[in-house]
C-alpha cells in the first residue's frame, strides 16, 4: 500500500545535518543534567507494562547521546502542557515528547537539529467508512476530532481539516495524547491527528483497532528541547549526527518501529 510505504519512510527519515568542524565528540566529565519526557507518546516515550519503567525511541536516544558525551541523565515526568515552560526556565536540561520544531516555540526555548521527520495523518477506527480524507470529514458536522491543545495535531485539525476555528465544538479537548486514542478508540470521537510515528505505534500495537485515510497533512520535524542559550545544543548536535553517520539512529527506528510493534 502507498500509505504503509510512506508511513515507513516518514517513521525512518532522520535528520542529517552537518555540524561544522565536529571531528570528534565533546568530553562533558560526567555532567548530571536532568531529562523530562511525559511517557504518553508510543513508541517513542511510554510506560513498559511489564515493568513500569519508562522505555521507548527518546529515551534510547537520549541515553547514547550521554554515553556519547560521558553525561549522566536524571530522568523526571512533566505533562505536555507544562514541559516546555519547565524547560525554559531551568526545571529540566533537556526535554523531549515528539515536541515539533516551529517558529513560535523557538521564541521560548533552544532546538537541537532535528532527530526525526514525519508527516501526520488521520487516525479512524478500523471499520471507519463514513469519510475517507479530510475534506469528508470536514463536510459531517456530526463528525469529532479529539486532540491535546497546544499540540501541532491540534493546530492541524483546526487549520488543515476544519474551519480555522480554534474555538471549534466539534474539536473534542484531552489532558494526554493517549487519552484522546482511547476516546477514538471507544468512539467518542471519529479520528485523532498523528504524525507517522505515533500512527505506526498505535496500529503496530492494535492492528485491529485502528487504520488511516486520506493523504498526509504535512510534515513535522522533532527536536530535542533545552533551556534558552544552553550549551548543551552542540553537543547534542554533534552526537545526534555521529548516531545518524554509524547507523545507531537506523537501528532504533528499526527496533521500535518493526520489532517492538511486531511482537505487541
Amino acid at each position: 500500500m502507498l500509505f504503509s510505504r510512506t508511513l515507513i519512510a516518514a517513521a525512518l527519515i532522520a535528520a542529517s545535518s552537518a555540524v561544522a568542524g565536529a571531528a570528534g565528540l565533546p568530553d562533558l566529565d560526567g555532567r548530571v543534567i536532568k531529562a523530562v519526557t511525559e511517557n504518553a507518546y508510543t513508541p517513542l516515550n511510554f510506560v513498559d507494562p511489564a515493568t513500569g519503567e519508562g522505555i521507548g525511541w527518546e529515551y534510547d536516544a537520549v541515553n547514547e547521546i550521554a554515553s556519547r558525551l560521558n553525561l549522566k541523565v536524571e530522568w523526571g515526568l512533566s505533562s505536555w502542557d507544562t514541559m516546555i515552560q519547565a524547560v525554559r526556565e531551568g526545571q529540566f536540561d533537556v526535554g523531549m515528547d515528539g515536541i515539533t520544531i516551529t517558529t513560535e516555540r523557538q521564541t521560548q526555548v533552544d532546538f537541537s537539529d532535528p532527530y526525526m521527520i514525519s508527516e501526520q495523518f488521520m487516525l479512524v477506527r478500523a471499520d471507519e467508512d463514513r469519510f475517507a480524507d479530510a475534506a469528508s470529514f470536514a463536510e459531517d458536522g456530526d463528525l469529532l476530532v479529539g486532540a491535546q491543545a497546544g499540540t501541532t495535531n491540534f493546530y492541524t485539525a483546526v487549520y488543515s481539516v476544519l474551519d480555522g476555528d480554534e474555538a471549534n465544538p466539534r474539536i473534542k479537548l484531552f489532558e494526554t495524547f493517549g487519552a484522546s486514542v482511547q476516546a477514538l478508540k471507544s468512539g467518542d470521537v471519529d479520528t485523532v491527528l498523528m504524525d507517522a510515528t505515533s500512527a505506526a505505534g498505535y496500529m503496530g500495537a492494535s492492528p485491529d483497532s485502528f487504520m488511516v485515510v486520506g493523504d498526509p497533512l504535512g510534515a513535522e520535524a522533532f527536536g530535542f528541547i533545552f533551556t534558552p542559550g544552553s550549551d548543551l545544543v552542540e553537543p547534542f548536535n554533534a552526537a545526534i549526527q555521529s548516531m545518524q553517520d554509524d547507523g545507531t539512529i537506523d537501528a532504533l527506528n528499526q527496533k521500535w518501529f518493526f520489532e517492538y510493534q511486531s511482537q505487541q
